[in-house]
């Protein structure tokens, strides 16, 4: 906190109107904040796109996978693209493989109570 400090304070004009700092110190708070920037939002959003394309050049046929739309189907078929699901008995459909967000929750095949 303090090395803060003292970095914000070197970036403040002396009496000749002029920063302390040169072109170093007006930079240094930008710098600081692109690293900030980075490190909480930058760095892990491209490591969570790496698992999910990793993830979705692991898919094989027998998954139970989740869609973006909300959709959990068993794999029955898959291209370089394409992914075939079966959502019910004797229901597929076809869909980008990207359109994928995930494996199926545990305990999917829950059978709804009467009422």
């Amino acid at each position: 906190m303090n090395e803060l400090l003292l970095i914000l304070l070197s970036v403040a004009p002396t009496q000749d109107g002029a920063p302390a700092g040169g072109m170093l110190g007006t930079m240094m708070p930008l710098i600081l904040i692109f690293v900030i920037f980075y490190f909480l939002l930058i760095r892990p959003q491209q490591k969570k796109a790496k698992e999910h394309q990793k993830f979705l050049d692991s898919i094989e046929k027998g998954m139970e996978v989740i869609t973006n739309g909300g959709m959990i189907g068993k794999v029955t078929g898959i291209t370089r693209s394409i992914v075939t699901l079966e959502i019910a008995q004797k229901v597929k459909i076809k869909i980008l493989r990207s359109a994928i967000s995930g494996k199926a929750p545990q305990g999917g095949d829950e059978t709804e109570s009467g009422s």
